[in-house]
């Protein structure tokens, strides 16, 4: 079928047929060997309950490099596409679509291939937004697990003292500031002084510089009965010393090992020859979150974080990679610094990356 038949077309400009996008072409946890920047792919066709999404702004996550290993599904082969959330503009859409979708309409989504100019969503999995922000393509992953995971799992209630580890990342900037607003007090780590003053303005009641204070030391003078709940996504020994700072029925929560992402198994070594003992000892528990199984709380922890956001009671915090050595995360080209640049844990918040056009642009 015709573009002109198929497609309402946005503002009278131009669909072009060709993009660009990243692909994997070959399975590694190095991404700049696993991922290849192809420049001319067809435009996708939407079916007739899909959206066309020309992507204004796309997330990094951590999780990329596990995506372009192939950990997610084994029996997935290259060669495949790469980027888990976007948000932009709807260029085309199919008919049924139309029900409830405009051409220019901002929306976000959470699906794989958004490492695009145009990426096809189905319109049952977007989400429609006030306007094309970065700060709300924050909320669809990174804000989104520590919503659900801090409610499903952390049980968390006034006074209870909450360790959020990669506290100034993208999704612990959430966790600090959800655990806040349960009137826990918080403690969160991090990497430098820029980042502890950051947590501190969003909230955080103790930052930890761990390359400049021991986080053992400072949890067992501190907190000596313990953290009541652990927000942990670095893994390897930080994992065994949120282990070990936890408090009688404390909870530690695992969202991530970033630790040992770059390693060619993934993991990075625990003492978990000691864990059945220490969870005994003190009646802890240790709860794994991947958001994929919850995807029934989604629709619900979405509204309510944007509802925060709209009202000012919620900071989401933007990294575009400004103070990186080359500047801005501009174009899918940057995509590949931008994973460098997580990977260095240089960001404060969520790494964002935009790809700039303008209305009447053929690209």
């Amino acid at each position: 079928m015709s573009y002109s038949r198929h497609f309402l077309d946005f503002q009278g400009s131009s669909i072009p047929s060709s993009m660009k996008k990243l692909v994997v072409t070959k399975l590694s946890q190095n991404f700049r060997e696993a991922v290849t920047l192809r420049q001319d792919s067809p435009v996708p066709l939407p079916g007739d309950g899909d959206l066309l999404v020309r992507n204004r702004f796309v997330g990094i996550n951590a999780s990329d490099i596990n995506y372009s290993a192939g950990r997610y599904d084994a029996s997935v082969k290259p060669p495949f596409d790469i980027g888990f959330e976007g948000v932009g503009e709807v260029v085309a859409l199919g008919l049924s679509a139309s029900a409830d979708y405009t051409v220019g309409q901002a929306v976000a989504y959470v699906k794989a291939g958004s490492f695009a100019e145009y990426t096809v969503v189905p319109a049952k999995q977007a989400v429609p937004l006030p306007s094309v922000k970065p700060e709300f393509l924050t909320l669809m992953v990174s804000g989104a697990t520590a919503y659900i995971s801090l409610k499903e799992l952390g049980e968390l209630s006034e006074g209870k003292k909450v360790l959020v580890t990669a506290a100034a990342g993208g999704t612990g900037q959430f966790a600090v500031q959800l655990a806040k607003k349960a009137e826990c007090h918080v403690i969160g780590t991090c990497s430098s002084d820029e980042k502890g003053g950051f947590l501190k303005s969003i909230g955080c009641d103790r930052t930890i510089n761990y390359k400049t204070e021991n986080v053992e030391s400072v949890l067992r003078k501190d907190y000596p009965e313990g953290v009541d709940v652990v927000y942990e996504s670095v893994g390897g020994k930080m994992f065994d010393l949120a282990l070990n700072s936890l408090a009688t029925k404390g909870c530690l929560i695992v969202t991530g090992f970033i630790a040992g992402y770059q390693n060619p198994t993934g993991l990075q070594p625990i003492k978990a020859e000691l864990l059945p003992a220490k969870l005994l000892k003190k009646s802890a528990s240790v709860r794994g979150f991947f958001l994929n199984h919850y995807l029934s709380k989604y629709k619900m922890a979405l509204k309510h974080l944007l509802e925060m956001y709209e009202r000012g009671d919620l900071v989401c915090e933007v990294d575009f990679g400004d103070m990186s050595p080359e500047g801005k995360f501009t174009g899918l080209e940057s995509v590949f610094r931008a994973v460098d640049y997580m990977y260095m844990g240089k960001n404060i918040g969520k790494i964002v990356v935009e790809l700039p056009h303008s209305v009447n642009s053929k690209l």
